[in-house]
């Protein structure tokens, strides 16, 4: 039997503060086969940005604490690498396109310098060689005009051709897991079209696996196989896109089902909210993070964390899931 992609053991994040420890993560699990998407998804705060950087090794070293038992890519565990060997790793085996290309991107090099500075540091290669794997990647990814890309700044570039760029930064070197960490944010619905249609590309044609982290549970719905439901750090429900959309078990991730506007000729667009807000790390509350949001809490939500089977295909952290 293949070994997943990525299988993520045990992750925590906290923050070390005045008032004590503050947990952003808790302990969740998870993996993706070869060739396939996933979804990670939640309200904003809820923990989707910190598990990718977590998992990258990008978080900072002073006041973050991070634990895992293990963060394996195709059986490697990474999780105890050094920074020298992380660094072999990151743009190689592993590599994430970040929400803001306009601030990950090098504002002082071109864009075909920043791309070939990633192949070369991995796989070395003559100038020449270089610039033509660099010129394919921006091809790859859809630019007509790759040289002309190439000789560009980033500011010189719109958003969406700017998240282009980064997405042959982070294929250029073929690596088995990708990160897209809300990579269509504010931008229009063609280019957005066009990026979701590079990633399926990739990956089918190079079977990368994707973690696509995201708000957008429509955008999910379309792109991913599998999706995970985060709430406060924690995962509250696992399953196949299919099955949750026609049935979430969860009340929460119902409750995000909901928001999605539902638009009809006859009627103005049906909008319905999750009650109150997602709480502050420093302020999290007892038992089940979403029992004080929650329609069908009972007194044993407000006490006890329910328990979410990391090994099933589908998992759902809930004492009253809908049936």
């Amino acid at each position: 039997m293949s070994c997943h992609a990525l299988k993520v053991n045990d992750l925590s994040v906290w923050f070390e503060t005045d008032s004590g420890r503050r947990q952003v993560v808790d302990h969740i699990s998870f993996s993706i086969n070869a060739g396939e998407s996933t979804g990670l998804v939640g309200e904003s705060g809820c923990g989707k940005t910190m598990t990718a950087l977590a998992i990258l090794g990008l978080l900072p070293t002073s006041g973050v604490g991070v634990s895992a038992a293990s963060i394996e890519i195709n059986g490697k565990d990474i999780s105890s690498l050094n920074a020298a060997q992380r660094r072999a790793v990151l743009g190689r085996d592993i590599a994430m396109i970040f929400q803001q290309p306009g601030t990950a991107l090098d504002p002082v090099f071109t864009i075909g310098h920043q791309i070939s500075a990633v192949y070369r540091r991995h796989f070395g290669g003559s100038k020449k060689h270089l610039w033509q794997i660099m010129l394919d990647s921006l091809e790859a990814v859809g630019f007509s005009r790759a040289e002309k890309i190439a000789s560009a700044y980033p500011h010189q570039l719109s958003g969406g051709m700017r998240q282009l760029a980064m997405i042959a930064m982070a294929t250029v070197c073929n690596p088995v897991v990708i990160i897209a960490d809300e990579s269509t944010t504010a931008l229009d619905n063609s280019t957005k079209s066009l990026i979701l249609k590079q990633l399926e590309r990739l990956q089918l044609q190079h079977k990368t696996a994707i973690l696509l982290i995201s708000h957008d549970l429509a955008m999910v719905r379309q792109s991913c196989r599998n999706v995970l439901v985060m709430y406060c750090g924690r995962l509250l429900e696992r399953t196949d896109c299919q099955s949750l959309y026609s049935h979430a078990q969860h009340p929460y991730s119902a409750g995000l089902l909901s928001c999605i506007p539902q638009v009809s000729a006859n009627r103005p667009p049906r909008i319905s909210a999750i009650p109150g807000q997602v709480p502050s790390a420093t302020d999290l509350p007892s038992g089940c993070h979403f029992a004080p949001r929650c329609i069908r809490v009972k007194p044993q939500c407000q006490q006890s964390v329910p328990h979410f089977d990391s090994e099933d295909d589908r998992a759902v952290a809930c004492f009253r899931p809908l049936s």
